[in-house]
């Protein structure tokens, strides 16, 4: 297993992970031979169909940053192309399809309270989540959320819209909204008391049947219909081995559990050294805790830096380019950014925005992403609609010069280009 999994940790112990120092960019590569390497640049598939210019847009870019390029990125590393998961690899959640085959499953732990679960978990969710699922169930025993459809319900509500069954806010207190979002911050947190394997093995089941699922289909978790099927856009499949061909180091960031989007990115390639998503503690017995590892300057928290909007260019610069502390929240130099970013959310809108060479999204009518890919200010960006059941056009313009960005207390402003100047509302106009 490796070292970040088994970090058997006690709490007391954990702080002093945050000072072990983050691995390095990969050793730069000796460029090939110009004339040799022109002769076998790795073309994105014309079988699958694209938006529009799209794929000659992302060929010029592969082009120009990989191993055809003159240059190979501007410190000579190899050059680096992350990507959101949910979405933007694979259509629909596999964060919730995990869950909903646990619930099915009888796989959720009892807590000792359901208040220790999350540091911003209310009163009132506390008290819904332990009406729902009782007290009978000894704690640390499997909680019966196959038969039992109020706490099923209620479990899924809180991850889903951070409320109960009854509509009061599940959490609450104050936390950085560009660095984390509690309802994200709780999915690992739910599967405390389980091993990483156990985790890996629900995810594993749980992928097998939405895969198997037609396009289309939907399940059912307590009274909650959500979708029950998942695929691998073709696209971004051939667009990641195309990377990969072409000398890029990719990796996936994701705001999900990294043990479940592991065993998902190994679909398209990517292993787990180049897989990135919220890195649970582990006590001595291997088993997963309600404490995170850290980014940056935030040692091992609750939940407080996630791979969440800024939080993900956090934990890129700190994982792929060894930025340490409070720099790593920061936008780096042209050296140490990623030459491609491809998301699909408002989660991804700053490492996406962070790339050099192309910003990917795929549209979903999210008001932040959008806003700055129609605007298009460094004429980069790449939009796409969604490859398999994609959005209607949306009807009305997005609020871009009001309330359109997510600020950090988690207000509405408005989108800001770099030199301080308002974007305005933009039209739909990929869809």
């Amino acid at each position: 297993m490796r070292n970040r999994h088994a970090l058997a940790l006690t709490l007391a112990a954990a702080a002093a992970l945050a000072a072990v120092p983050a691995s390095l960019p990969a050793a730069a590569a000796t460029p090939a031979n110009p004339t040799a390497a022109k002769a076998h640049c790795p073309q994105l598939s014309k079988k699958l169909t694209w938006y529009g210019d799209n794929r000659a847009k992302l060929q010029q870019m592969i082009d120009e940053r990989g191993r055809c390029g003159s240059h190979r990125g501007h410190d000579r590393n190899r050059p680096v192309a992350a990507f959101d998961w949910d979405n933007t690899v694979v259509k629909n959640d596999i964060t919730d399809a995990t869950i909903a085959w646990s619930l099915h499953h009888d796989k959720i732990l009892r807590p000792a309270s359901w208040k220790s679960t999350s540091k911003w978990m209310t009163d009132e969710a506390d008290k819904a989540l332990t009406k729902a699922c009782g007290t009978k169930v000894p704690v640390g025993k499997p909680l019966p959320t196959s038969t039992d459809t109020d706490c099923a319900d209620e479990i899924f509500e809180v991850r889903e819209d951070g409320k109960t069954m009854s509509g009061a806010a599940a959490f609450a207190g104050e936390w950085d909204h560009r660095h984390t979002v509690p309802q994200y911050a709780w999915v690992p947190q739910l599967f405390a008391g389980h091993t990483v394997p156990e985790l890996e093995s629900y995810a594993a089941k749980a992928r097998k049947q939405v895969l198997a699922a037609p396009v289309g289909a939907t399940q059912t978790v307590g009274t909650h219909e959500i979708p029950g099927y998942a695929r691998y856009y073709d696209q971004q499949r051939d667009l990641i081995r195309t990377l990969k061909k072409a000398g890029f180091d990719v990796y996936i960031v994701s705001a999900g559990s990294e043990p479940v989007t592991e065993v998902w990115s190994k679909g398209v390639g990517i292993d787990r050294k180049h897989t990135i998503a919220i890195r649970s503690v582990l006590d001595r017995k291997g088993r997963i805790t309600t404490w995170n590892q850290g980014c940056g300057d935030v040692p091992v928290n609750k939940g407080e830096a996630i791979p969440y909007i800024d939080g993900k260019r956090c934990w890129i610069n700190q994982e792929i380019y060894g930025v340490k502390g409070k720099s790593a929240w920061d936008k780096q130099d042209p050296s140490h950014r990623i030459a491609l970013g491809g998301g699909d959310a408002d989660t991804d809108v700053t490492f996406v925005g962070d790339a050099t060479g192309a910003h990917l999204v795929l549209n979903r009518n999210k008001n932040e992403v959008m806003c700055r890919a129609y605007d298009n200010a460094d004429g980069r960006w790449v939009v796409n609609p969604m490859f398999i059941e994609p959005m209607k056009q949306k009807p009305d313009l997005y609020p871009c010069s009001t309330a359109a960005n997510n600020e950090p207390d988690g207000s509405k402003g408005p989108v800001l280009r770099e030199d301080g100047s308002v974007v305005p509302d933009q039209a739909d106009a990929v869809y």
